[in-house]
């Protein structure tokens, strides 16, 4: 095309890839440097840093505009902003008829070439053209009437992908309409096309999963979409595998090569034998469920063959694809498309009650678009699950999704009972894969499956045909059913079958224990089981042989960090078991006491302490003032208390209890150690830092020979001990703590454990303390989007590092937005934790600060005065919180010119900081030069000039005395 070589980056939606291949190939051709996602990329890999590196490296971008380019919710949309913002040139080319209007106001005003309508030769200059650009010709130019002569670059080849609109269908074509409400999938589409592509000698690509889950409607779409670069594409209803050469002898008719006195199977080989040497063919057999039975009709030669199946086992036949259900962006696009005024959260939600199955979304659009309201169908979904899902319109889909089930699962009865019997004990397991081991270990205890229980091939022998029929997805380990299917079988389950099938599903389940819940390591195994033991629909609530594992599930759920999860499994086992073992049952106790620590975790804190008080009442009475239950639900009402900012009344509970814990458990055990750490917190409360530092310094020395360097508990009183560092001023020792502390809690635990948060968050603003404020503000932003995923907006952890965010921002100067946080994370401070938390009033006595510097003097007065107030009232007069607001209030009145009142402030506040932090301190001293300021500017500058003079006279002395410590 040039003698100058350039490198190009193909920018395109999904269903424009031929026509990227096109211009690809003839760039490349050309001499040119191309980068095109699907040659260059693989799956997996990370897309936006793969754009952000060729879009930099790139002399331009070809960009190939179509509807679809422009739908919003396509990744095309950040690479032509980004090519724009970068200001780097933008090749435009059209592939379709679009309206300005429809052009996005930065791309509207390119030029840009069409290619739609060309033939291949046309739109071959025209991409020359549109790379090249213009230029003078130097021979007189063809008469326009005469027909241009051929291209030799437009030769058809077998490696040369044709101009996408240069043929249209092919002449040998039978597929059915296309599918207009086709979405997504684009991942699987250039998957299946790569796939294609990958080798000289027929591909064979197998796609397999459930019903429903799009199988043809992926195979129908590619036929479509890449129609123009075959000249033959035949569609094959594959599910009668005898019927196959029939179909067969149908394409050898319109090929011209059948002979009508010969029989199919004659033709049908006939055929096999003329693709052998042929080029650009594509074949689909749809449904095609007997591998062994369809091996024998695969052609062979240059073409393609793509199969659909509900059958896994096609290995050594073709290239196998598992199909999963919809991405849940690609659910949430969908229904946004097809149900008018639904939400993105609604969608989120319906998309999850229906598992994100392509033909179980379809049937909702159906219902929903007909007339019943979105809730009405949720409700109907969870009540009547088989009823709402033989409901529907699914265009491109042969059956219901219940029919489909049950068509398969009559099959599966028919063939083999004892898998049927085992795919309706799954049925009432959750939607999560099922290890097949737990099986294994309860087969002798399981009254609902036939056959012999010591068969040494059970499991797996009855797994086989349930995949087979693509009623379940198997690996080497587990088995998965969908929800959906789940819900239509057990819709499908008489009363007195789903009992002791839900008897069976509690001996797998009381048979499966992984360990201590505590320690990290056993928790993805937890995990597992406890999926199922909170699932909706498993009935495990009056199982007395359930109730050791439930405890153990509820501790793993608190430990992990998924407090919302425990607190659900929690709520209705306290109830049933209070009905029916009593109150005061252990094991009601116990669920008590996991019930309320899953409260509190979550935020509820003051709805929890009712709970906590009435456990410590209960064990008490019945277990006595030190036995090991009592001792933690002590802890536990004191830590409640704590978080509720009640510190002065924790403080002699956490005492008293670790006083009893080191009687009866000992200096080292882990719960003694838990007490002690909680007495230190409640030291650093009182501002007794120094106390404070060496009992945690001890309880970490314990911790790590106890417990271990990793140990969550260790990490967390290591976390504790460097914020009170941070406390004493000694940041820079904090610092390489908190890094060496998150580094390890996010290995152990993982980035998003509550913990881990914690520990970044305190991370964040050492580095802010250190004067790293840009670094401040982007950890604390990424904690905060965290935070706010797991916890919610209003999580009193969540507001924590919003506070502190805030904070960061006014350091840089953003006194604005900074403001802004701070009022909104006032107003949810005291709807959450009260007018007079600490925490709250921490968040006031900023926001007047951030007010007063940005001059609006008058408000900020009016905050610290109710501010202090408070803290007078909750904290005390003699608090360094207390005495830091009444310094900045006495700063404001300063500002407004009332200088007797501030510098009344000043003296009272500095006469209690001498006596309670000492002359010497850094808040004496700040408060000693804002009242030396405010006396000079009331015209007492002697006084002022004495007290500094004094102040200087206490930093020699103090300074003297040091270096004769030397």
């Amino acid at each position: 095309m040039t003698d100058t070589t350039q490198q190009f980056f193909i920018s395109y939606a999904g269903p424009d890839r031929p026509w990227a291949e096109w211009v690809g190939w003839h760039l490349q051709q050309a001499g040119h440097q191309v980068v095109l996602d699907v040659w260059e990329w693989r799956a997996g890999d990370d897309f936006v840093h793969h754009m952000d590196r060729a879009l930099e490296r790139a002399d331009a971008v070809v960009a190939l505009f179509s509807k679809s380019y422009f739908d919003p919710e396509r990744w095309t949309r950040e690479e032509w902003t980004a090519t724009v913002a970068r200001r780097d040139r933008i090749v435009p080319l059209a592939l379709e008829p679009i309206a300005t209007a429809d052009v996005p106001p930065l791309l509207a005003a390119k030029l840009r070439k069409d290619l739609h309508g060309l033939d291949e030769t046309a739109a071959l200059t025209t991409l020359r053209e549109a790379v090249n650009g213009g230029a003078r010709p130097t021979s007189p130019p063809p008469f326009p009437g005469t027909p241009p002569a051929t291209d030799p670059a437009a030769v058809s080849s077998g490696t040369k992908p044709r101009l996408p609109s240069s043929t249209g269908r092919p002449d040998v074509w039978n597929v059915r309409r296309r599918n207009p409400d086709f979405s997504g999938r684009e991942a699987e589409i250039a998957q299946l096309r790569d796939g294609l592509l990958s080798g000289r000698q027929a591909v064979v690509r197998a796609l397999h999963g459930m019903g429903g889950i799009g199988k043809t409607q992926i195979a129908l779409e590619y036929a479509h979409r890449f129609a123009g670069q075959y000249d033959v594409v035949w569609w094959i209803d594959a599910e009668q595998a005898d019927q196959v050469p029939v179909h067969y002898t149908e394409l050898a008719d319109r090929l011209g090569i059948a002979r009508p006195d010969a029989g199919s199977e004659h033709n049908a080989r006939a055929l096999l034998q003329h693709l052998r040497t042929e080029q650009r063919w594509l074949i689909i057999l749809d449904n095609a469920e007997n591998p062994g039975q369809t091996a024998p009709w695969l052609p062979e030669g240059s073409g393609h063959v793509v199969i659909t199946s509900r059958n896994p086992d096609w290995r050594g036949i073709a290239h196998q694809a598992s199909l999963d259900v919809f991405s849940r962006p690609d659910s949430v696009s969908y229904l946004a498309a097809h149900i008018p005024g639904i939400t993105p959260e609604e969608a989120d939600l319906l998309a999850g009650d229906l598992g994100d199955l392509p033909l179980a979304l379809a049937q909702a659009v159906g219902i929903i678009g007909s007339g019943m309201t979105l809730s009405r169908y949720r409700q109907l979904l969870s009540t009547s699950t088989a009823r709402i899902l033989k409901e529907g319109d699914a265009p491109g889909y042969p059956a219901s999704l219940a029919a489909a089930v049950g068509i398969a699962t009559t099959g599966l009865e028919n063939e083999c009972p004892e898998a049927a019997a085992l795919l309706r004990l799954g049925a009432f397991f959750g939607p999560d894969p099922i290890p097949t081991n737990w099986l294994e270990n309860a087969r002798p205890r399981l009254s609902t499956i036939p056959g012999d229980p010591g068969d040494l091939m059970w499991p797996h022998a009855a797994l086989q045909p349930v995949s087979r029929y693509g009623l379940a997805r198997l690996d080497h380990e587990t088995f998965q059913i969908h929800r959906l299917t789940q819900a239509v079988l057990r819709d499908q389950s008489g009363p007195e079958q789903a009992e002791r099938i839900q008897s069976d599903v509690a001996a797998v389940l009381s048979s499966t224990d992984p360990g201590n819940p505590e320690a990290p390591e056993t928790w993805p195994a937890w995990a597992s089981l406890t999926s199922h033991l909170i699932a909706h629909h498993v009935v495990l609530t009056n199982r007395p042989e359930l109730r050791p594992i439930l405890l153990k599930a509820a501790s793993f759920l608190i430990r992990s960090g998924q407090s919302r999860s425990a607190q659900s499994l929690t709520s209705p086992l306290r109830e049933v078991w209070a009905a029916e073992l009593g109150p005061d049952h252990p094991d009601t106790l116990s669920c008590m006491q996991y019930f309320t620590h899953a409260t509190a975790d979550m935020g509820e804190v003051a709805a929890a302490l009712p709970f906590a008080e009435d456990t410590l009442a209960r064990r008490r009475r019945v277990l006595g003032e030190d036995h090991p239950d009592t001792l933690h639900s002590a802890n536990d009402l004191a830590a409640t208390t704590s978080r509720l900012g009640r510190y002065a009344e924790a403080r002699p509970m956490h005492e008293e209890t670790l006083q009893r814990r080191r009687r009866v458990l000992g200096d080292d055990h882990p719960d003694t150690l838990q007490s002690a750490h909680n007495l230190a917190v409640s030291l650093d409360h009182a501002m007794d830092h120094v106390g404070a530092l060496h009992m945690k310094e001890d309880i970490l020395r314990r911790q790590r020979r106890i417990l271990g360097e990793d140990h969550p508990h260790t990490l967390e009183s290591a976390r504790s001990l460097a914020i009170t560092l941070n406390n004493l001023g000694r940041h820079e020792e904090a610092l390489p703590m908190f890094e060496d502390i998150l580094r390890r809690q996010r290995r152990i635990l993982g980035e998003d454990h509550p913990h881990s948060l914690e520990s970044a968050h305190s991370l964040a603003s050492t580095l802010s303390n250190n004067g790293r404020y840009e670094e401040a503000c982007r950890m604390h932003e990424d904690t905060l989007r965290r935070q706010r995923l797991l916890l919610g907006d209003d999580h009193p952890a969540t507001l924590q590092t919003t506070h502190s965010l805030a904070t960061a921002l006014n350091n840089l100067g953003k006194r604005e937005e900074a403001c802004r946080m701070y009022e909104d994370t006032l107003r949810r401070q005291q709807h959450i934790l009260g007018d007079d938390h600490p925490e709250t009033l921490q968040t006031a006595h900023n926001l007047g600060f951030a007010l007063n510097n940005l001059g609006k003097r008058e408000e900020a007065r009016r905050r610290y005065e109710d501010t202090l107030r408070r803290q007078r009232r909750t904290l005390g007069e003699d608090h360094p919180s207390t005495l830091q607001t009444a310094h900045n209030l006495a700063i404001a009145l300063h500002g407004l010119r009332q200088y007797p009142e501030a510098a009344e402030l000043l003296q009272d506040a500095r006469q209690r900081l001498c006596r309670t932090l000492g002359e010497d301190h850094v808040q004496t001293l700040a408060t000693t030069e804002t009242l030396a300021r405010t006396w000079t500017d009331m015209g007492r500058r002697f006084a002022a000039q004495r007290l500094l003079a004094g102040q200087r006279k206490q930093a020699k002395r103090r300074l003297d005395r040091k270096k004769k410590r030397r």
